[in-house]
């Protein structure tokens, strides 16, 4: 299952992370899909992806009772690897290197997960609430080792879409997704299998005497 980001032009975490650099190790991907919103005054039209680390060295008991958990936290992304494009700068800090641009043509960002890093969070306060904020992200040192992932590898795209998994996101992330084109047509086609079903169902029983 590829997600791909191409050089074309073009949180459910809700206790905050605290401030600091962190170790690092990506764990979640999903395609939130074609999506029409505000950008600096004017709508854009821009295909996005969430990316989720945990910081394993940071945990908290946040549910009584399981014990104590490491701290994730998640960044949006418009999915385009064109050379000035917020995902491809930031994974070229994450890897030390710049990609090519036959590199970039066709990048498969799933292969991040379970990849570590280093990663400076900051807070940011909105309309009086803290968010926690992603402000670096680099390699890890030589001679560091991030512990192994305690998370559940999460990937959720639409060229295999799992409504389950759908159905455990939080309340923000499925009304974004719910305003892409791609969950629109999967809704659509669902909604079209269930209608043929019922006639089908309908048909099925017109010769029965009650």
């Amino acid at each position: 299952m590829a997600i791909n980001a191409t050089s074309e032009s073009n949180g459910g975490n809700f206790t905050p992370v605290p401030s600091g650099t962190h170790v690092a190790r990506c764990y979640q991907m999903i395609e939130l899909g074609t999506i029409t919103e505000p950008y600096l005054g004017e709508m854009k039209t821009s295909k996005k992806v969430r990316i989720g680390w945990e910081l394993p060295l940071e945990t908290k008991e946040f549910k009584q009772g399981e014990g104590q958990k490491p701290y994730v936290i998640s960044k949006d992304f418009t999915l385009s690897m064109h050379e000035k494009a917020t995902l491809r700068k930031f994974l070229e800090s994450w890897r030390g290197k710049a990609f090519t641009e036959e590199e970039a043509k066709k990048f498969d960002i799933t292969k991040l997960l379970g990849a570590p890093c280093m990663m400076s969070v900051v807070e940011e306060v909105k309309e009086g609430k803290s968010y926690s904020k992603i402000s670096n992200v680099s390699t890890m040192p030589k001679g560091m080792v991030c512990p192994d992932q305690v998370s559940e590898t999460f990937v959720l795209s639409y060229d295999a879409f799992d409504f389950d998994k759908f159905n455990t996101l939080p309340k923000f992330i499925k009304e974004k997704m719910e305003k892409s084109v791609e969950f629109k047509k999967i809704s659509d086609v669902v909604q079209s299998n269930e209608h043929t079903k019922k006639l089908a169902s309908m048909n099925d029983n017109d010769d029965l005497p009650f």
